[in-house]
């Protein structure tokens, strides 16, 4: 009946674990502000992506803000901007606050409405168009106003559910997590051959450290198949992509290392304990 117990709560313990994890990273990473404005803020320095957010920054200005009299004055300037906009002191500071404004779009919090029409990923480059016309005002003293919003939108409108889902279910992880700690807590406890259990334990997570890379590979290759016909959020998709998995695989290679450190330690304690009794 112990070794019963035991295998069921090494089960249980490993089913928590599978889910766990990925929700603790997305949670981390995607659904807390300081931890996405963390994990994106590499992308800003991404030299294709610099360029089309330039490109569409100084686009929303130059399209009906800028009076026609004075668009031979201010041109020359704004090409100027696109090519010096994340060089200029104030881009790193406009680009944080374009991650942190866009995660708020895109997760409000309680109570919050999202934004009309918002998808799975938007991203609002009003900070950079903010910088781009202060540039603008500065040299032409042109008192040029800087759009509240300019959102730059991913995926299809059906995937906000998904995200919602996501956002709701990611912070659980941590308790679920809990949960599978008591569960091997447990099966240690009630086993006849702890070694058992540790190897057990070990092997589940070398087991499971493989499907999380096929998922988070099937992952990937799903958000990269979505398509949403603005190149900046084409490039932004394409980066994101690749720093999550190699985010997540970080995560998985430690939980692998335990994994093989566990499953070594319960071998050794069955050679151990074998030659004891011999």
């Amino acid at each position: 009946m112990r070794t019963f117990v035991s295998a069921v709560a090494v089960l249980v313990g490993l089913v928590l674990a599978a889910a766990a994890v990925p929700a603790m990273w997305v949670d981390r990473n995607i659904v807390q502000e300081d931890g996405f404005v963390a994990f994106t803020a590499p992308l800003g320095k991404d030299p294709a992506f610099q360029e089309r957010l330039a490109a569409a920054s100084v686009g929303s200005l130059a399209a009906d803000r800028i009076p026609a009299a004075l668009t031979g004055l201010v041109t020359p300037i704004l090409e100027s901007a696109a090519q010096s906009l994340t060089s200029m002191p104030g881009y790193p500071d406009a680009w944080t606050e374009t991650l942190r404004k866009s995660h708020r779009l895109n997760f409000p919090g309680p109570g919050a409405v999202p934004a009309e029409g918002a998808t799975a990923l938007t991203l609002d480059l009003a900070p950079l168009v903010g910088l781009v016309a202060k540039q603008v005002a500065d040299a032409t003293t042109l008192p040029l106003e800087a759009p509240d919003q300019l959102l730059i939108t991913m995926g299809q409108p059906e995937h906000r559910q998904v995200l919602d889902r996501v956002a709701a279910f990611a912070p659980m992880g941590y308790a679920v997590a809990a949960g599978a700690l008591i569960a091997f807590a447990l099966a240690f406890v009630a086993a006849r051959r702890r070694w058992a259990v540790l190897a057990g334990i070990g092997l589940g997570t070398l087991l499971l450290a493989g499907a999380w890379t096929l998922a988070a590979d099937a992952a990937g290759r799903a958000v990269t198949a979505t398509s949403s016909g603005n190149e900046v959020a084409e490039i932004f998709k394409s980066e994101f992509v690749v720093a999550a998995g190699s985010s997540f695989g970080q995560w998985v290679l430690a939980a692998a290392i335990v994994g093989g450190v566990l499953l070594a330690a319960g071998l050794v304690l069955r050679v151990v304990g074998g030659r004891r009794r011999a």
